[in-house]
């Protein structure tokens, strides 16, 4: 692989020897740069969207499952292809594959901007969720292709970095972009503004990164998709639709018809790891305790992440009548915190505490959103954001103890030869359950505010009068409050599910953990994502 041959392919083996002249060098930074500023935009692409909701619903007339599903589609596109994503760059090249992805992103993301209905915008966040599926997991995956061993430890504090930086200035961004409401757009730029970036990525891409594929790729798992697809489907469609439609029959039979698609998934998968050793789900890995303990946690948490997140901005902006700024300013304490927590989990408390500070975290979160409740009841509809920033801190502080060393702790009892398929399982369940976090919505705020608004529309309060818009205001912090009491659960099992965790997740068993014979290290996994 030299400057001069920017195309020839490598293999993950070959991997380790990168040139060390000056061009050589020049080209894979360059690369570096293109990969971390797509998941930086994948990452913004997130945060971005919740701060805008509210305009979304006001100024296109979205219903309230169909904002539920701009994001929830999203979510479990992303989650349905990640393997898939992951196992197509390894097949037909990693380059390849994520070209295709930034490509099909930039083109989901210009047909988000000019969606003339929520339909066409719900299909496109969609179509957007499934390109990113197929980019994300390329960029980790290039990175251990083009750069050796002694220096993944510098690229990959960058890409925390970038992590950190993107769940802060998303909302940011967001509220800046709806806020200004250039060429009166409303919230359009908040998707337009990809396009550039994109292209620039797909050109850039194309002529800096270099062609690598992996050495012995798994093959593709398409009906195992096709039915974690099918389940999700049965399960969040009745749930999101059903309040709308008066709880109707067939969403109970759908409801219950997804456990009977998990067990034909489970029997399916059982099948397909005996014939050719390439499940979308490695079964075996549920045997070790830590990993099935560890895959109910993220799952969960993804939940309550999935619930907070949409009923916050909600609560924040039609609720309180806040800006977006406002709202966006609003988070700002949280996302710094989440960030330094996060470091020194992993740098100086999980070495020495172990599991202990994953369960602190559980319990900080939640003593974080009960205090939020508390706040929220005791100052109601005048309540300010430095009010809020207490709350919100030891919210962010808590779930920083938690998101940086779950996965490690997650994986440290999985043999080596299963960590890319358990790496990629716990970011896929990860955005499974904030799917169903989004779906869930529906019934813990959404039935609450329909309960206490009667009649009144949820968007009526500010042309109906002062009068109404209190009534409106106080149903919305009824219904937060609600939501947030679910979320305070939710903490509570994750404690309890965390004992079955390694006490001291650092100390990985024998080869657990690592990268496969083949290099293939965790293509599918990325770090935890606020929002």
């Amino acid at each position: 692989m030299t400057s001069s041959e920017p195309q020839r392919e490598t293999s993950d083996r070959a991997s380790a020897p990168v040139p060390a002249s000056s061009a050589a060098d020049k080209r894979r930074w360059f690369a570096l740069a293109i990969v971390m500023t797509a998941a930086f935009m994948d990452l913004v692409d997130v945060t971005i969207v919740n701060i805008a909701i509210p305009s979304i619903q006001q100024t296109a007339g979205a219903t309230e499952s169909q904002i539920q599903w701009i994001t929830a589609g999203y979510a479990l596109a992303f989650a349905a292809g990640l393997i898939t994503g992951g196992r197509l760059g390894d097949i037909h090249g990693r380059k390849k594959v994520f070209l295709v992805g930034i490509g099909g992103f930039t083109v989901a993301s210009a047909l988000c901007g000019l969606a003339a209905n929520p339909e066409m915008l719900v299909a496109s966040r969609i179509l957007q969720g499934a390109m990113a599926a197929l980019m994300v997991p390329q960029v980790l995956s290039i990175v251990h292709a083009t750069f050796p061993a002694h220096e993944r430890g510098k690229v990959f504090g960058l890409f925390g970095a970038i992590v950190g930086l993107g769940a802060v200035s998303g909302p940011l961004l967001g509220a800046l972009l709806t806020e200004w409401n250039l060429f009166g757009l409303e919230w359009r730029p908040i998707f337009l503004i990809n396009l550039p970036v994109g292209i620039a990525g797909l050109i850039l891409g194309s002529r800096f990164i270099t062609e690598s594929r992996a050495s012995r790729a798994p093959r593709l798992d398409l009906v195992g998709v096709a039915l974690v697809t099918l389940g999700l489907l049965m399960l969040l469609y009745p749930l999101t639709r059903g309040r709308e439609l008066g709880w109707p029959l067939w969403g109970y039979l759908s409801m219950a018809g997804s456990l009977v698609v998990l067990a034909v998934l489970v029997a399916y998968e059982r099948r397909k790891s005996l014939r050719d050793g390439s499940p979308l789900i490695e079964l075996s890995l549920f045997r070790v305790k830590s990993f099935a303990a560890g895959i109910a946690v993220q799952t969960v948490f993804g939940v309550s992440l999935g619930i907070f997140f949409l009923v916050w901005t909600l609560y924040m902006q039609l609720g309180l009548g806040w800006s977006p700024l406002k709202a966006g300013l609003t988070g700002v304490p949280f996302s710094i915190a989440v960030s330094v927590a996060a470091g020194l989990s992993v740098q100086k408390l999980v070495p020495r505490f172990g599991r202990k500070v994953l369960q602190a975290g559980a319990l900080v979160m939640g003593v974080g959103v009960l205090l939020y409740l508390w706040e929220s009841e005791h100052y109601g509809l005048g309540i300010e954001p430095w009010q809020m920033a207490l709350p919100l801190v030891v919210m962010g502080v808590g779930m920083g103890l938690i998101v940086a060393p779950l996965t490690d702790a997650v994986l440290s009892e999985v043999p080596r030869e299963h960590a890319g398929s358990a790496s990629g399982l716990i970011n896929t369940v990860q955005q499974m359950g904030n799917a169903l976090g989004l779906g869930l919505v529906s019934v813990v705020f959404f039935g609450v505010l329909d309960d206490r608004l009667g009649g009144l529309s949820a968007g009526a309060g500010a042309e109906a009068g002062p009068g109404a818009e209190a009534v409106v205001g106080s149903a919305f912090a009824d219904a937060f409050q609600n939501a947030l009491g679910w979320v305070a659960a939710v903490m509570g099992v994750i404690f309890l599910l965390m004992f079955a965790l390694p006490r001291k997740p650092a100390q990985h068993v024998e080869g657990a953990g690592e990268p496969e014979p083949d290099g293939r290290p965790e293509e599918t996994r990325e770090p935890a994502t606020v929002g």
